[in-house]
């Protein structure tokens, strides 16, 4: 960390917050991200991470603040801190912020790093600002940089107009038909979500939680992670979930049955979830990454631009971070050599590395 972030985080104060309302009118008064609302922090405290929530003022002023998730980790790294989407605050702010929070992380719980992903563009004030507090780039991505996000401020027909032919057509055919879309709003209609997410996750190939995590994401989120499904009748076959602040609309997960497919719901069913987080008051959706796979393919039908945010960043906060820092490639390396290896290379830093970022993407 700098001198001058030092100094700049001498003349900020940091204190907790523990009061759902008051946190929650920080995120959502300061433009945050739906992943730092006091929901999403239940959620990971009630799945093996610790969760605490930051407010930083200038005198009388709250300036920003950030929701820290803890992984623990072997001795003697102790833990890895964790601002998913955070922290909150103004861009410009970002640099004194971010260094009062690494002090206060440190002096609380020595965690061997503090990894930030900030909802903030690459190239942009913010990023400037992480660099002048002392972070650096790591690519050990969680939460993937490379996205898409629309602009909910523009007009349907702007944002209709931006898809391809094809998805356009298969829209408005969907909001011809018989399909209704709506918020999911039963226990039963929740069910009918998890099975076909269970259903394309296995079609798809790739893993998912078990039933009782997504059920809490319902039950910690409450009206803040909506899911929009496609009905035939009374029955589900397909959905988008989100998860929203005052500003941003982030989808979780989406999911389409053999029903859905043939009546290409899946393409309706997202052009009803951008309508309803547009009426939600949400500025901007993002889809949530973008990879080189059939899903990603699908998600860059309805515009015809990308979006690039400011990725990972790393704070060393202990002595103690080289071990971590020279165990995670080598962890990664020996991998895919074999498990005998594997657990050679991870003896041999301590474990730290590979289960830090194992544990980190639950």
């Amino acid at each position: 960390m700098s001198p001058e972030s030092q100094q700049a985080a001498r003349e900020l104060t940091v204190s907790p917050c523990r009061d759902r309302a008051t946190w929650d009118a920080l995120v959502n008064g300061h433009g945050g991200h739906p992943l730092q609302l006091w929901g999403w922090g239940e959620l990971k405290a009630a799945h093996h991470w610790r969760t605490e929530r930051l407010l930083v003022r200038d005198g009388e002023t709250v300036v920003g603040g950030a929701q820290v998730l803890y992984r623990s980790l072997p001795w003697p790294l102790k833990s890895l801190a964790y601002l998913s989407r955070g922290p909150v605050c103004a861009p410009e702010d970002a640099g004194r912020v971010l260094a009062a929070v690494a002090s206060a992380v440190r002096a609380a719980h020595g965690s061997v790093a503090l990894v930030a992903e900030p909802d903030w563009d690459a190239g942009s004030a913010g990023e400037r600002e992480l660099e002048a507090a002392g972070f650096r780039r790591t690519e050990g991505t969680i939460l993937i940089p490379r996205t898409l996000i629309l602009d909910l401020g523009r007009s349907e027909d702007e944002l209709m107009a931006d898809m391809s032919r094809t998805t356009r057509a298969n829209v408005r055919k969907n909001l011809r038909g018989d399909l209704e879309f709506r918020k999911v709003a039963t226990e039963e209609e929740l069910g009918q979500v998890l099975a076909i997410y269970r259903e394309t996750a296995e079609r798809a190939g790739f893993g998912i939680h078990e039933d009782g995590y997504y059920r809490d994401i319902w039950r910690f989120l409450g009206d803040d992670s909506p899911i929009v499904a496609a009905f035939d009748g009374d029955r589900v076959v397909a959905f988008v979930w989100i998860a929203r602040s005052a500003g941003t609309a982030f989808e979780l997960y989406g999911g389409v049955n053999a029903a859905g497919q043939k009546a290409r719901a899946n393409y309706g069913v997202k052009w009803a979830a951008f309508m309803a987080m547009k009426a939600d008051g949400c500025a901007r959706y993002d889809l949530n990454g973008l990879l080189n796979d059939g899903i990603s393919d699908f998600k860059k039908q309805f515009a015809q631009h990308e979006n690039l945010l400011a990725g990972t960043w790393e704070l060393p906060l202990s002595p103690f971070y080289p071990v971590y820092a020279t165990g995670m490639p080598l962890a990664r390396r020996t991998l895919a050599q074999g498990r005998r290896a594997a657990k050679t290379a991870v003896r041999r830093v301590r474990g730290a590395a590979g289960r830090a970022r194992q544990l980190a993407r639950r």
